[in-house]
């Protein structure tokens, strides 16, 4: 069932966002400063690509400064948008019982992408 739900996924719009991630983190990466921000949207752009069967879990022992720091930089710098942008993809989605997984997946990549640092994906 996940296999058919990242095929889904990817062919109405999981491809197209996995690639703008792709591409901010090429972006970001090309300043030293914002290399660590460049690496949370590869990440989040891996995420994208397949969805299905994976989960967004807090790191053991990463709740330092620097994570808290980083996510504050990253809300004021697009995060923000972003995160409301997939919540309001999930609610769209989960208004129809056939769009429900769909929007769940979006409400997972809402949590990811409000405050990535700190965050692992399984």
């Amino acid at each position: 069932m996940n296999l058919i739900g990242n095929i889904i996924w990817l062919i109405f719009g999981g491809l197209a966002a996995a690639l703008g991630y792709f591409v901010s983190g090429f972006l970001f990466c090309i300043t030293i400063i914002g290399i660590p921000f460049g690496i949370q949207c590869m990440k989040i752009g891996l995420f994208t690509l397949m969805p299905f069967g994976r989960e967004v879990r807090d790191g053991v022992g990463s709740t330092g400064c620097l994570s808290t720091l980083f996510n504050i930089i990253w809300v004021f710098t697009g995060g923000l948008w972003v995160a409301i942008c997939h919540f309001f993809f999930g609610v769209l989605l989960t208004i129809t019982v056939i769009g429900a997984p769909w929007g769940r997946q979006h409400f997972k990549l809402m949590s990811l992408t409000f405050a990535p640092f700190g965050k692992e994906i399984y």
